[in-house]
């Protein structure tokens, strides 16, 4: 049986502050980098060898696998980043506190913001020095591919062709593959794999560091998946997620 594990980044910076995250670059906080040093031990119990590991170009996620892959004694693994596989980019809301929104628009109005399918934010202006197309990083990507915002469905879309291209392949070659990135791009993950709805993948909160198995069978048709760790408290840690965007 073939594994794909994903793995959202340990807390952030921003996720302690309760602050729309988005593309904006933060790092992780104490607790989120031992929230990484306890999935990478819980990985290493587990046995998992990984012949690949992939991440965002976003430091939360890149530090979170580095974490990962010390616990796991795999710091040789080879590592591909994408842009792809970013967070949902949440255009004029970056950087501002999920409840103090909430308090202003209304609970629903920050959900919908927050979980729908295809509403997205406000977009960032393109003088905002926030706007991604002054950021080195993406000197590569033509600037027509680059958000300034963007829906559930708009991530979905840049996402799906690194899966389907990338990572699904190289299952073909390596029993197991660790992707670690962010809440919103691997919901767009999950949600192909599974056929999970468009109303549906709302209500679907994915906690941090919190490893997420997929199996496959040797035709890489999708078979099983399952949370590790303690069933309660994932439970807890998803309603957790949930209520972040609540007054």
């Amino acid at each position: 049986m073939k594994k794909v594990v994903l793995l959202r980044h340990g807390e952030s910076t921003w996720n302690r502050e309760n602050r729309f995250t988005g593309w904006t670059d933060v790092d992780l906080s104490e607790k989120g980098v031992a929230e990484a040093e306890k999935a990478g031990l819980l990985l290493r119990e587990e046995g998992f060898l990984f012949g690949h590991a992939y991440t965002s170009y976003l430091k939360r996620a890149v530090k979170t696998l580095g974490v990962v892959l010390d616990k796991l004694d795999q710091d040789w693994v080879p590592v591909s980043k994408s842009w792809r596989l970013n967070e949902k980019h949440y255009g004029s809301l970056q950087g501002l506190n999920k409840k103090e929104t909430a308090e202003k628009y209304g609970d629903e109005q920050v959900h919908i913001w927050r979980r729908s399918y295809d509403v997205a934010p406000a977009p960032l202006g393109e003088e905002d020095p926030r706007n991604p197309r002054f950021d080195p990083r993406y000197r590569d990507v033509p600037e027509a591919e680059l958000p300034r915002t963007e829906s559930l469905l708009d991530t979905v879309g840049r996402i799906m062709p690194y899966w389907k291209c990338e990572i699904l392949p190289a299952l073909a070659r390596h029993d197991s593959l660790l992707v670690v990135a962010h809440g919103n791009s691997l919901r767009g993950i999950i949600k192909h794999l599974k056929g999970i709805s468009d109303e549906a993948i709302s209500e679907f909160n994915l906690p941090t560091a919190v490893p997420y198995v997929f199996e496959f069978d040797d035709g890489l048709n999708y078979v099983r998946d399952y949370f590790l760790g303690d069933p309660e408290e994932i439970a807890a840690l998803m309603a957790a997620v949930a209520d972040q965007g609540r007054k």
